[in-house]
C-alpha cells in the first residue's frame, strides 16, 4: 500500500487504540532535521508513560535517525490518477492472473477455513495480495520504525503518524515482529496486504497458530487478516463484489480509489472465469 492508499479511516481506530495504551503529552513535531534527536527524546518518555516497556523503547529506537529519502517521497508522492482501463491493465496482468490462480489452488485449505471465520472469498483476497505486492514479492525493505518517526517529527501530519509510531512499537511489544523484522513501504505500510501498524494491531491473526500475527512471512496470516480487515468494515458473507454492490463499498474502506475497487473485483472476477 504506497502513501496514496493509505487508509485512512483507520486514523480513528488509531486515536482509539493509542489511547488505550495510556496517557502522556504529545511530542511536539519539527522542521529542522537537527532537532529530530530531542524530539525523539521525548516522544520514547511519551511511549513509555503511554504502557510500552522500557526494553521495547530501547530496542525499537536503537540507531533511528531521521530519514530524508521518506520526506521527499511523502512531498512527492501520486495518487491515483491514471483511468481504470490504465491502471487495471497494469495491476490486473495475464501473468499476475495465472499466479494468483496457482496460489487459490495452493492455499485452498486455508482459504477455505479463512472463508467459514470471515465470509470474506478467497477470489478477493487473492485479488488484493496480488495487488498491494505481486504476492509478497514487492512488500518494502524500508525500517518501519525510522519512516514512522520520521514522518511523526515531521509536522505535516505528526498526529496520525504519531498514532502509527505508538502502534508499531505494541506490535514489538506484543512480539509479532522484532524492530529488524518490521520492514515495507516508505509511510509504514507493513507485510503482503500493506497493513498500517494500527490496522496491525486491530486485525492482524496469529492463524497458522504459531503464537506470532506476521504479516511479512506467513501467507495464512496474511490472508485470514485481510479477511479480518473487510469483515471489520462490514463486508457480507455470500455477497456479490460487483461494482455498486455493498461489498464494493467495502473493498473502497480498503482502499477509497474507485479505480483501484474496480480493478480489484475485476481480478477477483478473472480468478474465477468470469471475465
Amino acid at each position: 500500500m504506497k502513501i496514496s492508499k493509505l487508509r485512512l479511516p483507520a486514523l480513528a481506530l488509531s486515536v482509539a487504540l493509542v489511547a488505550g495504551l495510556g496517557q502522556a503529552e504529545a511530542a511536539t513535531c519539527g522542521k529542522d532535521p537537527a532537532q529530530f534527536g530531542a524530539w525523539l527524546q521525548d516522544f520514547k518518555a511519551e511511549a513509555i508513560s503511554a504502557g510500552i516497556s522500557r526494553s521495547t523503547v530501547e530496542q525499537s529506537f536503537a540507531g533511528v535517525t531521521y530519514d530524508p529519502r521518506v520526506i521527499k517521497l511523502d512531498r512527492n508522492q501520486k495518487h491515483f490518477s491514471q483511468p481504470f482501463e490504465v491502471y487495471s491493465k497494469r495491476v490486473v496482468s495475464p501473468g499476475r492472473v495465472a499466479k494468483g490462480k496457482k496460489l487459490m489452488q495452493q492455499y485452498k485449505g486455508p482459504l477455505d477455513r479463512i472463508e467459514q471465520q470471515f465470509g470474506v472469498p478467497a477470489p478477493i483476497l487473492i485479488a488484493i495480495w496480488g495487488m498491494e505486492t505481486d504476492f509478497g514479492a514487492g512488500s518494502g525493505n524500508m525500517s518501519t520504525i525510522r519512516s514512522l518517526a520520521t514522518l511523526a517529527f515531521d509536522c505535516r501530519r505528526t498526529d496520525f503518524f504519531q498514532d502509527q509510531l505508538m502502534a508499531a512499537l505494541k506490535i514489538v511489544q506484543r512480539g509479532d515482529l522484532s524492530p529488524a523484522q518490521m520492514k515495507g513501504g516508505w509511510a509504514g505500510e507493513i507485510g503482503q496486504t500493506q497493513f498500517l501498524p494500527t490496522s496491525y494491531v486491530r486485525f492482524a491473526v496469529d492463524f497458522d497458530r504459531n503464537g506470532h500475527a506476521d504479516l511479512r512471512n506467513s501467507p495464512i496470516d496474511v490472508l485470514a487478516s485481510t479477511a479480518n480487515y473487510l469483515k471489520g468494515y462490514g463486508w457480507q458473507r455470500g455477497g456479490s463484489w460487483e461494482e455498486g454492490s455493498h461489498n464494493f463499498g467495502v473493498l473502497r474502506e480498503w482502499n477509497k480509489a474507485g479505480v483501484y475497487a474496480k480493478s480489484a473485483a475485476l481480478f477477483a472476477d478473472k480468478l474465477v472465469g468470469k471475465r
